[in-house]
């Protein structure tokens, strides 16, 4: 009989269990064994997880303590189990600030991350990935999915009245304008100050337009001409094509689901509440009451956009990665990792597709086969369906890749810690809400960012 192991969920206070489940991270056996902490930790994701967790153990017969961390805790819990001395092997489900964050503290191992890399094969993860966990020209991780932001429209709506796609900055605003009418806005997106969905909206609008937040050598760039330019769109937008008072991430999508937007600017994570595969978030537009996939059907999705000084088509996403800790059973560790992003790889996908792209396509000998078989995989929460029979290859296939077209704020210029840092206190969704209602024109705006930016960025280079 096998016996079961145990799987504890850290969330809220928690006190890191030890005893019978060694849960705590405690130190390993002398034989092949390893502790897991993942940021999945979702009761039905861990359980997915689990199984893949049993399938690897029966494989290389290696033990292995799953724990699932609340992502909000997941910093203090890792810097604390570093502090004493019981740090687990591997981390899976990071995200990108606490990727180098944690790097920044000494607790990854990036010599384990780029064997690993090199193992698998670099050619066979996105390019862009790679370079987003990299420090000093070296992984600090291994990137395993990502998912983006992006721009949804009602191609309906867009054809009826000769649109183009909105894949600009003068696309997307004369879109807003002409379509704002009869109960119908434009477009919905974040404008709620201190919330992280306006930050992610604003920087993804920014990465477009080639704005930054700082330059190479870590100054705060956010007064630059592309920057003041990007909070002046933002404004523009949202006073003449969106609706009045503040908006979050539940009020936009609802407005769009209910028909009432003819944009949204959402993450990846909308694909199958547009299906009508999410009884919390169904659509309720007027077509929809007949058909609950309407939406799915007649939306088109933008995800790279380009701004008129931006260097290229940009977005704004979130890599997660699977990252080796200093004190790991090294062996042990890179067979687990790698065997999550090659034999458990698409079960790991799985787990939410529509917010789990693929950063690694395929394998050597199979160039596109992750890539590929992400587009069969199901999506939904309290109904499923395969992605492949609710959206057409062609944007299947722009969302497999997208990974290629993400950016961050910060990371590729080596400020990571500082990119994350200012997601605490949120000083740019601050600064736009007050240009949105009046208090202070964009340029303004834009130096107060600046400003409250600087002063985060001074303890963190030893200053006051």
């Amino acid at each position: 009989m096998r016996v079961r192991k145990c799987v504890v969920t850290l969330l809220g206070v928690v006190v890191l269990a030890a005893g019978a489940c060694d849960a705590g991270g405690g130190k390993k056996d002398s034989g092949d064994s390893l502790m897991f902490w993942t940021a999945e930790d979702s009761p039905d994701r861990v359980t997915a997880t689990q199984a893949i967790v049993e399938r690897f153990e029966r494989q290389t017969n290696i033990k292995v303590n799953l724990v699932a961390v609340g992502e909000d805790q997941l910093q203090s819990k890792v810097t604390s189990a570093s502090a004493a001395g019981s740090l687990p092997d591997v981390l899976g489900a990071i995200p990108l600030g606490a990727v180098h964050a944690l790097a920044q503290d000494g607790i990854t191992d990036s010599d384990a991350a780029s064997e690993v890399i090199t193992t698998l094969g670099r050619e066979t993860f996105s390019k862009r990935g790679l370079s987003l966990v990299e420090a000093d020209g070296k992984p600090v991780a291994i990137p395993s999915d990502s998912w983006t932001q992006f721009l949804v429209y009602r191609k309906d709506l867009f054809a009826r009245a000769g649109l183009a796609a909105p894949s600009t900055f003068d696309a997307i605003q004369t879109a807003a304008a002409r379509l704002t009418s009869g109960g119908m806005v434009g477009i919905v997106a974040g404008t709620k100050p201190g919330d992280s969905f306006t930050q992610q909206t604003f920087e993804y609008l920014a990465l477009a337009n080639n704005c930054q937040l700082t330059d190479r050598g870590g100054n705060i760039t956010l007064t630059s001409k592309q920057c003041v330019d990007t909070f002046r769109f933002y404004v523009d937008l949202i006073r003449n094509g969106s609706v009045k008072g503040e908006q979050d991430a539940d009020t936009a999508r609802a407005t769009y689901l209910a028909g009432k937007a003819a944009m949204v600017i959402w993450s990846s994570f909308i694909l199958d509440e547009l299906a009508g595969l999410r009884e919390d978030a169904l659509p309720t537009c007027s077509q929809c009451r007949r058909d609950r996939t309407f939406l799915s059907k007649n939306s088109g999705i933008v995800t790279a956009i380009k701004g008129p000084v931006g260097t290229e088509p940009s977005q704004f996403g979130e890599l997660t990665s699977f990252a080796i800790t200093r004190d790991a059973n090294k062996g042990a560790a890179a067979k687990f990792v790698e065997y999550m992003m090659n034999d458990g790889y698409l079960e790991w996908l799985a787990l939410a597709a529509e917010g789990k792209f693929p950063v690694r396509t395929g394998t050597q000998n199979e160039p596109g086969k992750f890539t590929n078989a992400w587009n069969q995989l199901n999506t939904g929460a309290d109904r499923s369906e395969p992605l492949s029979k609710i959206y057409p290859p062609d944007v299947l296939n722009i969302l497999a890749t997208s990974t290629d077209t993400m950016n961050r704020w910060g990371f590729s210029q080596g400020q990571g810690r500082l990119a994350a840092a200012q997601l605490v206190e949120l000083p740019v969704p601050k600064a736009l809400a007050a240009a949105l209602d009046g208090t202070l024109e964009p340029a303004t705006a834009a130096d107060q960012a600046q400003a409250d930016v600087e002063k985060i960025t001074r303890p963190l280079r030893g200053g006051r």
